[in-house]
């Protein structure tokens, strides 16, 4: 999966603890694995474990959630195409706040 990372996204990363870090780390390959999936297949799903939906509010964006519990964990993305290919671009992670300008 390609994919692009805005300069909002970056900078809400260097803010994240250490441990909210590890947490997005310790899912990232599960889904750049759904996100291949989904590029194949869009009716694949999702595992519910990423709570992956639209954004209510927002057309285009989609937030991924994989923490709940303390602390709180989302991304927010949005699809695009690179070189006719499906690709997505990183907007915003964090907690909660983020859907203040996801």
């Amino acid at each position: 999966m390609r994919y692009e990372v805005l300069d909002s996204f970056l900078g809400d990363y260097r803010r994240l603890s250490p441990t909210e870090r590890a947490l997005f780390k310790n899912v990232f390959p599960d889904f750049v694995a759904a996100c291949d999936r989904f590029s194949a297949d869009r009716a694949a799903g999702w595992p519910a474990s990423l709570r992956v939906k639209a954004i209510e509010g927002a057309p285009g964006i989609v937030e991924m959630t994989w923490s709940f519990a303390g602390p709180d964990g989302r991304a927010t993305f949005e699809w695009m195409t690179i070189d006719g290919q499906l690709s997505m671009r990183w907007r915003r992670v964090g907690g909660h706040q983020i859907f203040r300008n996801p």
